[in-house]
């Protein structure tokens, strides 16, 4: 029985630790060729002592898979092109992307510094947008050639993205805006062959260890719902052939769990074919929100 990414080059951003270690452990369980991106940087972002991707790819390597280690900053258009170019010059071909790299710094909002800011969205956003346009201009040149690719992207967002997450707006609207890249490529990129979706996963890692500590610790027996390898089942899936006609979706994913998220629809509507009134605007959206269903639980509320 053939495994599921046989043949296919895998690039995993953001992957010496947690989800991204797991997902490249993954998909090299099932034949693929992997490129393990991490710049080996502390919670915050800074610089960390070791390179843990070198880790991770001999822990493929042991396992009989092909891997290999970049240390690149994706949130660069160098570091990104890098990240492509190894793949290419490696392997001779890429088809998958997961962007997974992140890290957090957290505060309210009346203490969160304009560098805070900056460095969270920087690293989220950017560093999924460049990797995304570098592996997209490959794949429309392969077009070109007259070689259509079957070509994954899959992105990171999050609950903090989705519904919110008190004391991370800057990791809130970074994750939003994920989502909103994810509809937006996935539409753009569909004429070349490349599917995007995004998964929300809720997993243990290092970021969401301290951040929401008590339903993070692992279970001393039974199912850990908490592990990160529980959520890259759908990730290798989403970035197989398997997956053909799925694109633009966004997956929340949890233990045994995964959901289809539908994100923002109409509801309750009111047109009066009119300019409105402040009163009467007033007087109408109070009215609609008592129609309407309640907003989602906010994170940390």
């Amino acid at each position: 029985m053939s495994r599921m990414c046989e043949g296919r080059v895998v690039v995993v951003t953001g992957a010496g630790r947690g989800l991204g270690r797991a997902h490249a452990l993954a998909f090299a369980a099932e034949g693929a060729k992997v490129v393990v991106n991490d710049l080996g940087v502390g919670l915050d972002g800074t610089p960390g002592p070791d390179g843990p991707s070198l880790h991770v790819v001999e822990e493929i390597r042991a396992a009989g898979g092909e891997a290999i280690a970049h240390g690149g900053d994706v949130a660069t258009s160098a570091g990104a092109a890098s990240l492509v170019a190894a793949a290419l010059d490696t392997y001779g071909r890429l088809d998958t992307l997961v962007n997974n790299a992140g890290f957090l710094r957290d505060r309210m909002l009346v203490n969160l510094d304009e560098d805070d800011w900056d460095a969270v969205v920087r690293v989220h956003l950017k560093g999924h947008f460049l990797p995304l346009k570098h592996a997209a201009a490959h794949w429309r040149a392969e077009v070109k050639a007259g070689r259509t690719p079957a070509a994954r992207i899959v992105n990171t967002s999050s609950g903090a993205g989705l519904l919110g997450s008190v004391g991370q707006s800057n990791y809130s609207a970074a994750k939003a805006g994920i989502v909103g890249l994810t509809l937006v490529a996935a539409a753009e990129l569909a004429r070349y062959g490349v599917q995007v979706n995004a998964i929300a996963p809720a997993a243990r890692t290092r970021m969401t260890e301290r951040t929401f500590a008590d339903t993070m610790t692992a279970p001393d027996s039974g199912f850990d719902a908490m592990a990160p390898e529980n959520v890259s089942p759908l990730v290798v899936w989403l970035g197989a052939e398997q997956s053909a006609g799925v694109t633009g979706r966004v997956f929340e994913t949890e233990g045994g769990r995964i959901t289809v998220m539908e994100g923002w629809r109409p509801g309750p509507t009111a047109d009066k074919e009119a300019r409105w009134t402040p009163e009467e605007a007033g007087e109408t959206a109070l009215k609609l929100l008592g129609e309407a269903e309640p907003p989602g639980a906010v994170y940390g509320a």
